[in-house]
Formats: C-alpha cells, sequence, structure tokens
C-alpha cells in the first residue's frame, strides 16, 4: 500500500530531534508539574462530555495483562459503559489483526508510541479529536515528549500517551547478582549463565548492539541504523555474528509476557532481558527476581491509546481515555502491571511494593541514561525481523 502524505515529514525529521525528545523524557520529568494538575484530575470531569457516552460498551484491544478485572469493572461503574477486552503478546500481532480487517473489530488499541506511524501508513488508526481529550489529567511531558516519537503524525496527533516502562536485566538475587554501575547488556553472556539466559529475540539483538557500541564494535551509531538501511544491515551483521557465537546461553526465548515469566518461574533462567512487568510479577510471586538498568541504559518505551480507522463507538472510547487520566485509574494499572501510568497523581496511590520495585530498578542516573526506541518504520521492522529469524535459527 502507498503510503500517506504525513509520514513524508517523519522521513525528512532528523535523528537528533527525535533524540533530543526521548533523552529528555525521564520518570522526573513525568513527575514535574502533578501537584499543580493533580486538583484538576481529581475532580474527574473525565468520563462525560455533555454526557454522551453514559451507556454503550467499548471493544478495547491490549496488551496481555495490562487491564485487570477490577479496572474494567471501575470503568463501567463510573461511565455506564461496558468495556471488552481482548488481549494480544506483540505489536506485530496488533498491526497484523488491525491490517486483517482493515481497522475495523475494535474501538481501542493500545500501541507503543514508535509504531503509530506504521498504523497511520496503512490508514489503519483515525486522528484524535483532541476536544474531546481531557489532557489535564495526563502528564504534560508524557503528552508533549510524544509528538517526536511518533504520536503526532504530518501535524496530526494520533496516541494519548497511556505508560512508560523498560526493558532491562531481570536477575535471580542469589545465582546471579548485579550491581548498579557495572551491570551490562553484555553480563547476560557470561560462561557461568549458559543454557540460563531468556531474552526476546529482535529487543535481545538491540541489548547486544548496545553492549558492542560501547566497546567501539559497532560498525555504526546504533540510533543510526533506524534511518539508514545500509547502516541497519551493517550493524546488524555484527551483532548476529556475536548472537549466534552466543547462543548456547540461551535456555529459553520470549516474545510475550507469560513466556518471560515462565523462563524463571519453570525453565531455569537465572538472568535475561525482559520488561520490567514480567520482573515485578515474579516479585510479587516471592520470588527472587529483581530488575536492574544496565550501564548502557535500560530500553525505554511509551505505550498508548489510539482509535482504530473503523472504530463503531468513537464517544466511549474517548470516555476509556478520560476515565484512563485519573489518580485511581492511573494507579490501578501500575498496581497491576508494574508499569508506569502517566495518568496525573497516580503515584499517591501506589503500593509499596511497586515503589520499591521503581527504586531498585532505576538507581543513581538510570533514569538520566533510559534509551529512548527509536521510530521504527515498516522498512526497518522487516529488517529487524529478517534479522530474528536468522537468531532464532542460528
Amino acid at each position: 500500500m502507498t503510503k500517506v502524505p504525513e509520514t513524508t515529514s517523519l522521513e525528512q525529521r532528523s535523528s537528533a530531534e527525535t533524540q533530543r525528545a526521548a533523552k529528555g523524557f525521564t520518570r522526573r520529568l513525568l513527575l514535574q508539574g502533578t501537584a499543580a494538575a493533580a486538583g484538576v484530575a481529581a475532580v474527574g470531569p473525565f468520563i462525560l462530555r455533555e454526557g454522551r457516552a453514559a451507556s454503550g460498551s467499548v471493544k478495547i484491544f491490549s496488551w496481555a495483562g495490562y487491564i485487570s478485572p477490577d479496572m474494567l469493572a471501575d470503568f463501567e461503574k463510573k461511565t455506564g459503559i461496558k468495556a471488552t477486552l481482548t488481549e494480544y503478546g506483540t505489536n506485530d500481532e496488533l498491526l497484523n489483526q488491525l491490517k486483517a480487517t482493515g481497522g475495523a473489530g475494535f474501538d481501542i488499541i493500545h500501541p507503543t508510541v514508535d509504531r503509530v506511524p506504521n498504523y497511520v501508513e496503512f490508514e489503519l488508526v483515525q486522528p484524535l479529536d483532541e476536544s474531546k481529550v481531557t489532557w489535564d489529567g495526563c502528564l504534560k511531558s508524557a503528552v508533549e515528549g510524544s509528538a517526536a516519537m511518533g504520536g503526532v503524525v504530518g501535524g496530526k496527533r494520533f496516541f494519548a500517551p497511556a505508560d512508560w516502562g523498560t526493558e532491562a536485566i531481570a536477575y535471580d538475587q542469589a545465582k546471579a547478582p548485579l550491581t548498579y554501575g557495572t551491570a551490562s547488556y553484555g553480563d547476560l553472556w557470561k560462561p557461568e549463565h549458559a543454557g540460563k539466559v531468556t531474552v526476546r529475540g529482535h529487543s535481545g539483538l538491540i541489548g547486544i548492539g548496545l553492549w558492542l557500541e560501547g566497546q567501539g564494535k559497532l560498525p555504526h551509531p546504533i540510533r543510526e541504523q533506524f534511518k539508514d538501511e545500509a547502516k541497519a544491515r551493517a550493524n546488524f551483521d555484527a551483532i548476529l555474528q556475536v548472537a549466534a557465537a552466543n547462543k548456547k546461553a540461551i535456555g529459553q526465548f520470549w516474545s510475550n509476557e507469560n513466556e518471560a515469566q515462565g523462563a524463571f518461574r519453570t525453565n531455569g533462567c537465572v538472568i535475561g532481558q525482559t520488561w520490567d512487568s514480567s520482573a515485578v510479577a515474579l516479585r510479587k510471586e516471592g520470588l527472587p527476581i529483581r530488575f536492574l538498568a544496565p550501564k548502557e541504559g535500560a530500553l525505554a518505551w511509551m505505550e498508548g491509546f489510539a482509535i482504530p480507522a473503523k472504530a463503531a463507538n468513537l464517544e466511549q472510547a474517548y470516555a476509556w481515555i478520560n476515565w484512563f487520566y485519573t489518580p485511581q485509574a492511573g494507579a490501578l494499572y501500575t498496581n497491576h502491571s508494574g508499569i508506569s501510568s502517566t495518568a496525573v497523581g497516580a503515584e499517591a496511590h501506589l503500593s509499596d511494593l511497586n515503589k520499591q520495585f521503581f527504586a531498585d530498578a532505576y538507581p543513581g542516573d538510570a533514569l538520566q541514561k533510559l534509551w529512548w526506541w527509536p521510530i521504527q518504520e515498516a522498512w526497518y521492522v522487516s529488517i529487524r525481523n529478517e534479522y530474528q529469524d536468522r537468531f532464532l535459527a542460528a
């Protein structure tokens, strides 16, 4: 399918602009201004604009393990709207499902911001009617920071930030102890961890790339590969060589939340590169698994809500977004998933475990060193998946 004209601005945007926006978007910036806006968000004009969404239903397509029954019940109680949840495990699964239906079947989807241009390219999502969103309920830096990260395409906003999190190192405290400042993506490939490592294919390659870049062993700066196909292939060739040589260390590859948790819970892995949500779930079970940002920087992503091109229940979709932008809903989300909500004031309602998890994961200057995923255009995703498949088959 031919790209829509709006994507031209993305292709012309300099990588420096995107990097500046991403590097400036940290948890401390997220928290700036929270107190000033909390009063507005807590009042709760969040649900019904002119009372038009006080009934009906909304179909939500979100990540497995993100939306709890308590969240759905709270939304229905406060809006009168029945929410139906369908879950997926990967961004590609979400994209392929929408391609198959031409953007029909759901009213709300939950993509990562760097992949939003893919949905715009295939005309699968519609621009948000920003007048229908209670933006005061979302941290200002999340709204502004998401624009250059893929949330705004061709001057139109397609993305309402919902949360942010990271992929870093999950480890068994006793069997693979780590210390902040020296912990590295390279630690996964130490001989003593042979057969006990878990990674996801494509992001595991980026972890190796950051490790190699830190040693001056990568042909090009890793961020440049997201803008140039030749540089992407040159870097991936170097990365794949190291990945294949160390594949014996892999105890299990993961591609979704259940697989990542199972690697530690039942399949003998003691260290891995996983999402924060995977590690916090294992910690909640009382397992000795901890989560730590490596010296190269935790891989950071932002997720949010978008409305499919053929959504049938628009007012109810906006009601979902505005309900999510309340302190109580944001806390329900973070306490359940372990992923940080962008709802103003949510921090005040977090559990002690989630507060401690965050402090343990990002000590020192870890928040200043977050490595935000750049925009991943369709051509890049194709190359990325090609090398992932070669890694899995090595």
